[in-house]
């Protein structure tokens, strides 16, 4: 999805050892080779393809080769996962390299060339009027989010370790900003936009067009250092992976990208506030959906065999992911149409196995009016902030979550794309406590020490006018608004439990 939203939740590091790199990516609008069969091609706009084969040298080698053949350019290979990043001005390509073998699937990863756009930006936070309470960062009065969690208390027993990364799959961190400086780990950190190919220059991951990235970050894991905010995991690593690029997309090659640097790269944990474009759900019975699914849906598991939990956004829809009936933001690239959809049609990240799904809650602890819900695909809630009908007593009286911004500013949004990276920085503390634990393991924990939340009691209808009404299916401790209940950061640093 493009990131940030509110009513449509788009959003939300490389060195690929055993990636093979084929010929150069072409700049949008460049034409490539007219294919060899020529007489039944019809030129169209640069696409940009993801192709499915196996994993292995000799397989990806055939499908590069087929690409070629066709007249198409190979972008990047991911050996590894055997996924071929491919673009073409063939409008029959897809239909042609299905054909060829080696092939599995075969998927245009986009409608349209990306075009620049507007990006969601933070309101910009006032300097703090009175001076903190000791011990206290000087803009720590305006975090209720991280008392709702407890992250205070656990600042006392933990920071959280310097051997734990967590990789940001964003739109990059600012990481001159006095706040982050110290966490954000330049040699991991990587861009994945240039055509899903991985760039570890430093410009090339730092912010550009969106302040979203950098305030992810904060919240994760901004340092305790006197300055402004403390994060959820203020000792931890981080490292910036770009995956959104100056339209506000996220492609499904720039995640596949991602993903395979975090698994390459050791990282513990990685964050992910976005749903991959152009598709809110991407369904089995469209070719090119299907192979998109599958592509990342490789470099998911790929990173999760390799020690990596994943945690996405639920998205910003008030939509029951449970029981999904129409799709009406896709594709979100061109011209969105209203399209039917089923439970068969996935959000990616959020909806692939083993990642956790976070639901957004503000000050009251209830669900916030714009989050997404469902029964079975929620795994846990957490701050995400309600400026409308949930507001706290703090000096701003700000419902939304404070954090880091580019420019060493601070600025409050609100979003799922803001509880996730809550969550990120408590599976930190977990695998800064039990550094043993693996994905499976640290998802016990997150979900065995969550707080539970029962649903409402009656409807769900903030603002009595229909607009946000939303049902909650579960019982108390499984339930579609909460999943297992509310993060819980006081809990994941005691070890003892």
């Amino acid at each position: 999805m493009r990131v940030p939203r509110i009513s449509q939740t788009r959003y939300a590091a490389v060195g690929l050892v055993l990636a093979t790199a084929g010929a150069l990516a072409l700049p949008a609008g460049t034409a490539v080779a007219a294919p060899a069969a020529g007489a039944d091609s019809t030129t169209g706009p640069l696409l940009s393809y993801v192709v499915n084969t196996k994993a292995n040298h000799g397989q990806v080698q055939k499908v590069e080769k087929a690409v070629t053949t066709l007249g198409g350019t190979v972008v990047y290979s991911y050996e590894q996962i055997g996924v071929v990043i491919a673009r073409s001005t063939d409008t029959k390509f897809a239909e042609k390299l299905r054909q060829a073998k080696g092939v599995e699937s075969v998927g245009a990863s986009r409608t349209k060339g990306i075009t620049a756009s507007d990006q969601g930006k933070a309101d910009v936070a006032a300097d703090p009027t009175t001076p903190p309470a000791p011990g206290q960062e000087p803009r720590e009065a305006n975090q209720w989010d991280m008392r709702q969690i407890g992250a205070d208390k656990a600042h006392q027993i933990s920071l959280g370790s310097r051997n734990v990364t967590v990789g940001v799959l964003d739109s990059g961190i600012d990481a001159l900003h006095p706040n982050l400086a110290p966490n954000v780990d330049a040699s991991q950190s990587v861009s994945c936009i240039d055509g899903g190919k991985p760039n570890t220059d430093f410009k090339a991951w730092q912010p550009t067009t969106s302040d979203h990235g950098t305030h992810v970050a904060g919240t994760i894991g901004a340092a305790k250092n006197g300055t402004g905010i403390a994060g959820v995991a203020p000792n931890v690593k981080l490292a910036a992976v770009k995956v959104v690029d100056d339209g506000g997309f996220i492609y499904p090659e720039y995640a596949i990208c991602g993903f395979v640097w975090a698994g390459e790269h050791g990282f513990k944990v990685t964050n992910n506030s976005y749903y991959v474009d152009p598709w809110m759900f991407n369904c089995p019975n469209d070719k090119d959906q299907e192979a998109v699914t599958a592509a990342v849906r490789k470099a998911v598991a790929f990173s999760q065999r390799k020690g990596v939990l994943n945690v996405a956004a639920a998205g910003n829809e008030n939509i029951d992911l449970a029981h999904k009936t129409t799709d009406v933001s896709s594709p979100d690239d061109t011209t969105p149409g209203t399209r039917p959809v089923t439970n068969d049609c996935l959000s990616l990240p959020t909806e692939l196995p083993g990642v956790v799904a976070v639901s957004a809650v503000g000050v009251k602890g209830e669900k916030s009016y714009y989050s997404s819900y469902g029964k079975g695909v929620v795994t846990v809630a957490a701050p995400g902030g309600d400026r409308r009908f949930q507001i706290p007593d703090t000096p701003d009286k700000d419902g939304r979550i404070l954090s880091t911004i580019p420019g060493g500013k601070y600025g409050y949004m609100q979003g799922t794309s803001m509880a996730t990276p809550h969550t990120t920085g408590v599976v930190a503390l977990l695998a800064s406590t039990f550094p043993w634990a693996s994905p499976e393991e640290l998802t016990e924990l997150l979900t065995s020490q969550a707080e539970s939340h029962a649903c409402p009691t009656g409807d769900f209808n903030p603002g009595g006018a229909g607009q946000w009404k939303a049902t909650c299916e579960g019982e108390e401790n499984d339930n579609g608004f909460y999943g297992a209940g509310i993060i819980s950061a006081e809990k994941a640093v005691q070890w003892w439990r």
